[in-house]
């Protein structure tokens, strides 16, 4: 039962790959965009919002569509890409990677933003009165304050990438050794006469992987607040 082949231990490699690749690079964008929102009062604010988490209630399949027509080889986005910088996401790990950062993007924000409203910005008003400048109060002040809130975003996308299957099939495919994630891998397996042995231990693995990052992800956040907040 718990003797994991090597494909499927390519699968499980290839999950985490662009489960990590996909939180980090939107990690950046989520903390812009969640400060933003947290700190920011602008025209056009609750269409931004209502963007940010349409990924959340639209169907995946629908998402990864709008991606494939965007950033495939012959989308208005993608053709460039590839003709000028030789880009290309569609069916390939990167375009698995940028739907499942797309997916999780709105469980990486709303933590984010808010813990960023949480903090009295007495704080960052002090700062700023010392000499500090936005970016060293953003850096100092603002973020290391927001961090169980950081990481509690970067684990749900995370997390929500590890498991993420509509998107990416739709987008990319499931080519294995490419894009066959392990949601990918499970539901081929379930198709195939024989296959349901396979699939429970990729889905025994998914559990433990998913379980064992909240729980990071928690005992994170504690040493964070107690570090930071005297909790």
């Amino acid at each position: 039962m718990f003797d994991i082949a090597p494909d499927e231990w390519v699968a499980i490699a290839l999950s985490l790959r662009i489960a990590i690749v996909a939180s980090l690079v939107a990690l950046p964008f989520g903390i812009a965009v969640a400060w933003l929102l947290a700190r920011k009062e602008f025209w056009g604010k609750t269409l931004i919002d209502g963007i940010v988490h349409l990924p959340l209630v639209l169907p995946p399949v629908v998402t990864g569509y709008l991606l494939l027509i965007t950033f495939g080889r012959r989308g208005l986005v993608g053709s460039f890409l590839a003709d000028y910088l030789g880009i290309v996401f569609s069916f390939r790990w990167t375009g698995a990677a940028l739907a499942c950062g797309l997916m999780g993007f709105p469980l990486l924000v709303r933590p984010i933003r808010l813990a960023i409203e949480a903090i009295d910005r007495r704080l960052e008003d002090a700062a700023a009165t010392l000499g500090a400048n936005r970016w060293r109060v953003l850096l100092t002040v603002t973020l290391p304050l927001a961090l169980p809130g950081l990481i509690a975003g970067f684990v749900l996308c995370f997390a929500k990438a590890l498991g993420e299957f509509g998107a990416t099939i739709t987008f990319v495919s499931a080519i294995p050794g490419e894009t066959q994630t392990i949601s990918a891998a499970i539901y081929s397996l379930t198709q195939t006469p024989g296959g349901d042995a396979a699939a429970g231990r990729l889905v025994v693995v998914a559990v433990v992987i998913a379980l064992a990052a909240l729980v990071v992800s928690e005992w994170l956040a504690r040493r964070a607040g107690m570090r930071f907040h005297g909790e």
